[in-house]
């Protein structure tokens, strides 16, 4: 007879080594410990031993606390990692995968002096690739990923019978997979402008005034909704990932690259390229077919939608959809209304 088994909601939880320690704490602990008694046996001589633990006790509780607490789920040491890696990045950056150009002359002689180059800012997704069924994002070092839009099922309201056959068509996708997988249940800001302007336009061409009378009343009501109310909808996205190289390197490695990233990315074989995003796109088959059985749809996104998502994640204060057509970097972005209006006043003339 099975029984059932508890499995933490965080499955990316570190092992613990010693009681409640991780390897990680118990290095950091550990080697503070190790660096404070060659300091003591170091300074023995000349330093006595209550002068000593004044200096040595707040640098202990400090690297305690710092290895042992947490904030928001967040361990601190991560925290003060990414603080340093905040506090040395260059503030002022702009997209510019090709790289900074020079000031031109003439606004090289205007700039003051408390202004400050810009540099090139690295996002973890140095482009999008139209694929045969999705859109590949290129990571660099970190592999491609496709992401795919999945929608929602109504659990509360099935029988228990239907609840237990959607758990279990689910569990065959988690025990199928191979590699790790994200679900990504995001909100953004949802914009009613477009769907109230549609609805007084058509208002007038339905057939009975009662249903004319309903449009408007229904447009004054998302109106007055989208005032007084924060609107948000939510989106659930699959995003895959596959490495285009071996994993290699120590943890110590991994953590000086969370300081700094390498400015020059590297080549990557084309053949490695091609094998990886062949490995995508069948997981991606695999998702669709097993998931279909959960009562979940899973669509992938193209290059346009998953550039979308992206630069909505990027600036999630906008009401941009994700299925907007946005311009690329070196694109040049004239105003039609104003050219418009110079051919008006060129006739005029």
């Amino acid at each position: 007879m099975s029984h059932p088994v508890r499995i933490p909601a965080d499955v990316d939880r570190p092992d613990r080594v010693l009681g409640p320690l991780t390897a990680r704490q118990l290095a950091i602990l550990g080697v503070t410990g190790l660096l404070l008694y060659a300091l003591y046996n170091a300074t023995r001589n000349l330093i006595p031993l209550p002068l000593f633990l004044v200096f040595a006790v707040p640098i202990a509780l400090t690297v305690t606390v710092v290895a042992l607490g947490r904030r928001d789920g967040i361990a601190l040491d991560r925290l003060l990692v990414a603080a340093v890696r905040q506090r040395f990045t260059p503030r002022h950056q702009v997209s510019a995968p090709e790289g900074v150009q020079e000031v031109p002359a003439w606004l090289a002689a205007e700039r003051g002096r408390d202004d400050v180059a810009p540099t090139p800012l690295e996002l973890p997704a140095r482009g999008v690739d139209s694929g045969t069924t999705a859109g590949v994002i290129d990571l660099g070092d970190d592999g491609l990923a496709v992401i795919a839009a999945c929608s929602t099922v109504n659990f509360s309201l099935r029988t228990p019978a239907e609840q237990e056959a959607l758990v279990s068509a689910f569990a065959r996708y988690l025990h199928s997979l191979t590699a790790p997988v994200q679900f990504l249940v995001r909100a953004e800001r949802l914009d009613l402008a477009p769907q109230i302007n549609e609805l007084r336009d058509r208002a007038g061409g339905l057939p009975h005034p009662a249903l004319e009378a309903a449009a408007h009343d229904h447009a004054d009501y998302l109106a007055h909704l989208a005032e007084h109310a924060d609107l948000l909808r939510r989106q659930v996205l699959l995003v895959l990932r596959e490495p285009t190289r071996p994993a290699v390197g120590s943890s110590v490695g991994s953590a000086l690259g969370r300081l700094r990233r390498d400015p020059t990315p590297r080549a990557i074989d084309p053949a490695a390229r091609q094998a990886a995003e062949q490995r995508l796109l069948r997981r991606l088959t695999e998702a669709v077919e097993l998931l279909t059985a959960a009562g979940i749809a899973v669509t992938a996104l193209d290059a346009a939608t998953a550039t979308g998502v992206l630069a909505a994640a990027c600036n999630p204060d906008t009401f941009l959809p994700p299925s907007a057509t946005l311009a690329g970097a070196s694109d040049i972005v004239t105003a039609a209304a104003r050219a418009d209006l110079y051919d008006d006043e060129t006739e005029d003339r």
